[in-house]
């Protein structure tokens, strides 16, 4: 527990809240225990599904002070790399938020993180999460995480006045209508496929090799029989960088790529789940867009019938300044009302199999049906499948490939990351 503050040094505190959200101590919260909760949940829609989960924490446990630590960044590549620097100084949050699978074992074959199977025990989780989730997370009998929701990486969002005025008859299905539609689409002279920073482009290379390649072949990557360096791949090389030529300039963030399609801007973006959210939360938190009218969705060419899948999650690491604060912050997170509070305005379905079905409208009821009947495939990006030193890899090539695009190379790069993975 950390040392609280006296009385009189309390009373001498005025009521102040930083701009980063992080609560600051006050003569009410001085004598509540702090909870540092560090996550990279600072956009619109997923802040205010972390505000509404927070909310849920502090009524349900007045003897802590939430301490927002999120750091800005999509995808988390800057919280991760602020994370590591934390951790291998032995200085960590009380909780920090991970994507569930291959990307915390970095962390655990490090031993900063506890394992949660009591909390499993304990809430029982395991009757609570699909069987199929809890293996994934699961290392050696051991689970490591507690996680929140379920989103879908696999979605191609689009403008749907755009593609009429440019004779597109609705979302591809395919690799080759996709690339028939962005040739319409250009000659337009709207931007025919908004992306983001770098890792957003690794985020719509998952979905054309998952597209290209099929679902069976590739989840056989992540194995040890995986063949990073066969035809097959090559052909689905080819068909990313056929793809990519017709990309606009880079935008910051996402978020500004996903604005160019809601302002008729551009045709597409390949983006996570997230994006629903951004598109049609209230202006405060989003654009305030009308779906299907002024945005709509489909799986990504090639992949109807896959649930390219990644969970939030958060963790217990060793030496946490607040254990017992963390554990409080995780039962939330675990549960029904917590799952509930956040995932509908996060733009994500529930972990959990007990949710309220009800708050779940619009594109979240078509993708709780998707991924209760999908084949399943993990996302790259947001490890899943990939642990940091080999996505890491992959992003290197990648963003190579945006330079200079020669598939050759690129398999070459994508060939030596696997053999160096470890994994």
């Amino acid at each position: 527990m950390r040392r609280r503050l006296t009385a009189v040094a309390a009373a001498l505190l005025v009521l102040v809240t930083s701009c980063s959200g992080e609560a600051v101590e006050t003569p009410e919260s001085s004598a509540r225990e702090r909870v540092e909760v560090f996550s990279w949940w600072t956009g619109l829609g997923e802040a205010d599904g972390l505000k509404a989960m927070r909310a849920l924490f502090e009524k349900q446990n007045p003897g802590f002070t939430f301490v927002d630590a999120a750091v800005e960044g999509g995808s988390g590549d800057q919280a991760r790399a602020l994370l590591s620097s934390k951790l291998q100084a032995n200085q960590p949050p009380d909780t920090f938020q991970g994507h569930a699978g291959a990307e915390l074992q970095g962390y655990i074959t490090a031993g900063k993180l506890e394992p949660l199977n009591f909390l499993y025990d304990e809430l029982k989780l395991r009757d609570a999460f699909p069987p199929q989730l809890v293996e994934q997370i699961s290392v050696h009998g051991e689970i490591y995480s507690v996680p929140v929701n379920i989103h879908r990486s696999n979605v191609l969002w689009l403008n749907p006045a755009v593609l009429r005025a440019a004779g597109v008859p609705g979302a591809p299905q395919t690799l080759p209508q996709f690339l028939e539609a962005l040739e319409k689409v250009k000659a337009t002279g709207k931007v025919p496929l908004a992306i983001g920073p770098q890792w957003t482009v690794v985020h719509l290379f998952e979905s054309v090799l998952l597209g290209s390649l099929g679902t069976k072949a590739y989840n056989k990557l992540w194995t040890a029989d995986g063949d990073w360096n066969s035809a097959a791949m090559k052909r689905a090389l080819t068909d990313f960088a056929a793809v990519l030529a017709f990309t606009g300039p880079p935008q910051t963030d996402w978020q500004p790529a996903a604005k160019q399609v809601a302002d008729g801007e551009a045709a597409f973006t390949v983006m996570g789940d997230w994006a629903y959210s951004y598109f049609h939360n209230p202006p405060d938190g989003g654009l305030g867009k009308t779906s299907k009218k002024d945005f709509d969705w489909a799986p990504s060419p090639g992949t109807a019938g896959t649930f390219m899948w990644l969970s939030d999650s958060f963790t217990l690491p060793r030496g946490a300044p607040n254990r017992e604060g963390a554990l409080a912050w995780l039962k939330v997170a675990a549960s029904k009302a917590g799952q509930d509070a956040f995932n509908p305005l996060k733009g994500s379905i529930p972990a959990r199999r007990d949710a309220d079905t009800s708050l779940y409208k619009d594109y979240l009821a078509w993708n709780q049906g998707e991924w209760a009947r999908d084949q399943l495939a993990g996302s790259i990006q947001h490890g899943v499948v990939a642990g940091d030193g080999w996505r890491a890899a992959i992003n290197d090539a990648v963003g190579i490939f945006m330079e200079n695009p020669d598939v050759v190379e690129l398999q070459r790069a994508l060939v030596l990351a696997a053999k160096n993975s470890g994994q």
